[in-house]
């Protein structure tokens, strides 16, 4: 599999999809597998080239333009990214990833209430999308939501204890609701799973307990 594909294999890897493109070159699987690869090698520029291909073979390639949208994020490019998922959400309204991915985008430009509602339509869509809740979290943190805040990181967690960003957000959101003791627990469990949690909340929660 594509993303199975170690470094020093994706020039091959890269090769043979330039090929096979070049013989099929309205093959849109082709040239979407070959946008992958190309962000994988780090050349963004021929993976949005490749992306963009895919949509002018077909406009309804709902993946493509979600690729488009995690690119211009990656970039910083938060406007381009936020077109892009609504592009992808014009051709496939029920998408729980592209509704999350707004979520994303609506955090990074300070919009908590934005962020709030994509996320919630993302999770009425897929309940089970642990990225969401953690998201979900950190959206009510950002508006002062504290009780929601914490509602939404148990959730997270719950459905997966292992995943380092949600116990890191169940720490924070527990800070916030002065549980301290459980707040260090929770940031512990986040480091041990090995998320790069703030020194400085670590010595903030050390000063409460």
């Amino acid at each position: 599999m594509i993303e199975n594909a170690q470094t020093e294999d994706l020039p091959k890897v890269i090769a043979e999809l330039e090929k096979k493109c070049e013989e099929l070159p309205e093959n849109v699987v082709a040239h979407h597998h070959l946008a992958v690869v190309y962000r994988m090698a780090g050349r963004i520029d021929d993976a949005l080239l490749e992306l963009e291909r895919c949509l002018e073979i077909d406009p309804h390639a709902f993946q493509a333009q979600v690729n488009i949208g995690a690119i211009y994020f990656e970039k910083g490019e938060f406007d381009k990214a936020r077109e892009a998922n609504e592009q992808a959400l014009r051709i496939f309204p029920d998408s729980a990833e592209a509704h999350a991915n707004l979520g994303m985008i609506w955090w990074q430009k300070g919009d908590a209430e934005r962020s709030i509602a994509s996320y919630k339509e993302a999770l009425r869509l897929d309940s089970k999308m642990v990225t969401a809740w953690s998201g979900l979290t950190t959206a009510h943190i950002m508006a002062g939501n504290f009780d929601d805040a914490l509602a939404a990181a148990k959730e997270g967690v719950k459905l997966d204890p292992d995943f380092p960003m949600g116990q890191n957000n169940l720490a924070v959101a527990l800070y916030y609701s002065n549980d301290f003791a459980g707040a260090n627990t929770a940031a512990m469990k986040a480091k041990e799973l090995g998320f790069p949690v703030d020194p400085r909340f670590l010595e903030a929660i050390a000063k409460e307990i």
